[in-house]
């Protein structure tokens, strides 16, 4: 078999054996099929697309190009969920601990940030001495004692994306549904839980910029996933302003502690809420959405949920103290308050755009090499729709630096206020299964 014949079929748009997938992935893990050869297959995959057959084989190759984990000494149905990414996206930390307060077993590999803020594990790791690298043999034990354990994905999982991924990101192939969902789901599948709820996000701070451009991405997910024998559903959620008020790591853990004291902002709960209703659904632990959610509720008033952070924190070596007392959490030098310029409504808050601004005051990483800073970052005061008067509080930053002029003018380009009101996208668009 010769690749260059491989890039010629897919090239005219056809199909690609099973056998034609494999002998790629493992010739790409291999070094055996150099980079060039492989990012031509991947832009003629970017223009000809992938059957579902196709997507299928390749999200199985990649998955079993390195190990593969084997939950089955954790005793009842295993969940995950994975969010497409996106601007105070701390929905790990307030969802799993309510879920797995409701019995369910959250066995969760997550990964880092790169770009906007931090990614779960560095969130986590603003809490002094969490520890994320967990054997296979702990981390089984852990969620079987505890419910739940969020640990880093192994150097030895799925290696075929992470080569696959890095080469993308430098020759214009990322765009491509057959090519993201493969990589998510290849993931998502070697971390071995039964099920898996997908949080898909559109908008301005969102990888789709369309719903319909998240539902399609959604779906080729779920057909992989019931290919492979998982129970995978997927929300479309808006993201064309940040989740929650705050975007930055140890701010985004302070809003999740305050989610499940129940004090959280609406919009957050809210994800948290459905997503927790269908994640307790998957796990058969109840079969009606509403008894779910109510479910989830008594165990953010009786203090379970977020006594279930606080045994997550303890048993991966974290300082409980924070958790039970936020304001230990770091805390940067200065916290500046960014007043609106004029009256009216709070039209816009690119989410996009905020993201950067926090990972320009450190919060995230432009670099994989850069380190982050956990305290910094911007907590918003108003949402879009919200009327603002001249000198309102729209924003606080938290920031170990003064900030420069140019910050301080991307900041007020970023959130738009107009004299008409006007009505925010739903946060959930639809529910896909």
């Amino acid at each position: 078999m010769r690749f260059v014949d491989i890039i010629n079929k897919k090239r005219e748009g056809k199909s690609l054996t099973k056998e034609e997938i494999q002998f790629w992935i493992d010739g790409y893990v291999n070094e055996e099929i150099p980079d060039y050869q492989v990012s031509a297959l991947c832009m003629a995959i970017v223009l000809n697309g992938m059957e579902s057959r196709e997507i299928s084989d390749l999200t199985l190759a990649m998955m079993n190009s390195g190990d593969v984990m084997n939950l089955e000494a954790i005793a009842g149905i295993k969940v995950d969920k994975h969010s497409t990414g996106g601007v105070g996206d701390k929905t790990s930390l307030a969802l799993l601990p309510m879920v797995s307060a409701c019995g369910v077993k959250v066995a969760k590999m997550s990964g880092r940030g790169l770009g906007h803020t931090g990614g779960t594990l560095d969130k986590l790791e603003s809490i002094d001495g969490f520890d994320i690298y967990l054997d296979d043999e702990e981390f089984v034990k852990q969620v079987n004692d505890i419910n739940i354990a969020i640990i880093g994905q192994t150097a030895q999982l799925v290696p075929a994306d992470k080569k696959l991924y890095a080469l993308r990101d430098v020759t214009g192939t990322v765009q491509s549904v057959p090519l993201i969902s493969s990589s998510i789901m290849s993931k998502k599948l070697a971390s071995g839980a039964d099920t898996i709820l997908l949080d898909v996000k559109y908008g301005d701070g969102a990888f789709m910029q369309t719903p319909e451009e998240a539902i399609e991405l959604a779906k080729t997910m779920i057909q992989i996933g019931k290919d492979c024998g998982r129970d995978t559903r997927a929300m479309i959620t808006d993201m064309n302003q940040p989740l929650g008020f705050a975007i930055g790591n140890a701010l985004e853990v302070k809003e999740a502690i305050a989610t499940l004291k129940g004090e959280g902002p609406a919009d957050f709960t809210e994800l948290c809420l459905t997503a927790g209703s269908i994640i307790l659904q998957q796990a058969k632990v109840c079969d009606d959405k509403d008894k779910a959610r109510q479910m989830l509720l008594d165990v953010i008033k009786d203090g379970s949920a977020l006594n279930q952070l606080k045994l997550l924190v303890k048993a991966q070596g974290g300082n409980v103290e924070q958790i039970e007392h936020p304001e230990l959490l770091p805390q940067a030098k200065y916290v500046v308050e960014m007043n609106a310029k004029k009256s009216g409504y709070l039209a816009q808050v690119k989410a996009l755009r905020v993201g950067t601004l926090a990972m320009k005051l450190g919060a995230g990483r432009a670099t994989k090499e850069d380190a982050i800073n956990f305290a910094v970052g911007i907590v918003l005061n108003k949402k879009v729709s919200n009327p603002v008067n001249e000198g309102d509080v729209i924003a606080y930053v938290h920031t170990d630096v003064p900030l420069s002029e140019e910050w301080i003018q991307d900041f007020y380009d970023t959130f738009i206020v107009d004299d008409e009101p006007c009505t925010p996208e739903p946060l959930i668009y639809e529910v896909l299964q």
